[in-house]
């Protein structure tokens, strides 16, 4: 990995770590202490973490964008989110209720792979060098 890559990564690392302790830990919460199914709580959980995770990739790790409006940049980072979430939910369901694997452990398993999945696309459409279009956090076009 290149040098900027690889410190996007571990930011990106970093930034979905805090991001899966909040999307965990509502897990936990709904589906043990309010009794909500784990496929609910999950894709409730998942979503909050989306948000968080958002927030602290534009604010800390990407400062070259892609998309001018932030509105359809946080549509596509969603959309993202969303595929990433409909593998998760797929996952967590196969290795939860086919291959009898906890649902916490499930959880884990997932985030793994769907980390490598969002930062890839999320690098390659949204935060790009290679793209022309640069917006610095200051929001001036340049």
């Amino acid at each position: 990995m290149a040098p900027l890559i690889l410190k996007q990564f571990l930011q990106y690392v970093l930034v979905g770590g805090v991001a899966f302790v909040i999307d965990f830990s509502i897990l936990f919460l709904l589906t043990d202490r309010f009794e909500l199914h784990y496929l609910t709580s999950a894709t409730a959980a998942f979503l909050i973490g989306l948000a968080v995770n958002y927030v602290l990739c534009i604010a800390w790790i990407f400062d070259v964008r892609t998309i001018a409006n932030r509105h359809h940049e946080f549509a596509i980072f969603a959309s993202i989110g969303i595929a990433g979430l409909t593998l998760n939910t797929g996952l967590m369901y196969v290795l939860t209720d086919l291959a009898d694997v906890h649902y916490l452990l499930s959880k884990l398993i997932a985030a793994g792979l769907i980390l490598i999945f969002n930062f890839t696309l999320r690098r390659t459409i949204l935060f790009s060098e290679l793209r022309r279009y640069r917006v610095p956090i200051d929001g001036i076009k340049q």
